[in-house]
């Protein structure tokens, strides 16, 4: 049975893409068979992906692509879309991932969420099954305790799963004023600075995928580049945190 994708002027799906193999077409198709519009951000692919996804965005109108000429990081590519979507009119995007670690199926029930709660965040929480890296999985335990503790535990369920629904405005404002944010360290710093501005966070159970390269599966995670940025971004983060500790403070015994 054909789905028929729901269609919104606010709400658009947004997939950063690197190099992401062929899954991405699978990725692409399925967000497509349940979201219009669907952009995919190409942030400088070298494996031809590019042209195959322009090729498709020919047949389908509900299909965007946005290139980069180099890779600049996931960051960097969701702003480039985000300045894009705002001046064509939409308030949220709905970030996932291009190599099918992410439900698409429950793209509608996170755009349903973020149209009753405009206000919002809508985070994706992690359910993992036995495909998940171990080291992973108790590596972000990490992370999520320094967000946690960076916004006063104001309710963000998992800082680093990308699949969520983000407001517009508030995001953009917040990368435009400062300089980070634009590789691996995005998405959790994007929450906790969004907690910050005083957009609460909603959260939403969501699996997630970790395929193995048998199965087509792509990572650019490096262990050590990549936990060496995140530990740079708490620093700064925490160093933020006591500079707005007092007014966090009173926004908590406020609420």
């Amino acid at each position: 049975m054909t789905l028929s994708p729901a269609t919104s002027a606010t709400h658009l799906v947004l997939i950063p893409s690197y190099n992401p193999g062929e899954l991405v077409f699978e990725t692409v198709s399925r967000a497509r068979e349940r979201w219009s519009p669907v952009w995919v951000v190409v942030d400088g692919s070298t494996d031809g992906t590019a042209e195959r996804l322009e090729a498709m965005a020919e047949h389908d109108p509900g299909l965007r692509v946005l290139r980069l000429p180099v890779n600049s990081g996931k960051g960097a590519a969701v702003l480039h879309a985000l300045d894009a979507a705002d001046q064509a009119g939409f308030t949220h995007v709905l970030t996932m991932d291009s190599d099918g670690q992410h439900p698409a199926h429950l793209i509608p029930a996170f755009m349903e969420a973020s149209q009753q709660r405009p206000d919002a965040m809508i985070l994706g929480r992690p359910v993992f099954d036995a495909s998940a890296p171990l080291l992973r999985v108790r590596g972000r335990k990490v992370s999520n305790w320094w967000a946690n503790l960076e916004t006063l535990w104001s309710g963000i369920g998992d800082s680093l799963y990308g699949f969520r629904v983000y407001p517009v405005a508030p995001l953009r404002q917040i990368m435009h004023g400062q300089r980070w944010m634009r590789r691996f360290d995005f998405d959790p710093e994007a929450v906790v600075r969004l907690a910050w501005a005083g957009v609460a966070p909603i959260n939403l159970s969501a699996p997630v995928r970790y395929l193995n390269e048998d199965e087509g599966g792509v990572s650019h995670f490096n262990y050590w580049r990549d936990n060496k940025l995140l530990t740079w971004m708490h620093t700064r983060l925490f160093l933020g945190f006591l500079l707005r500790l007092p007014r966090l403070l009173a926004d908590r015994f406020l609420r």
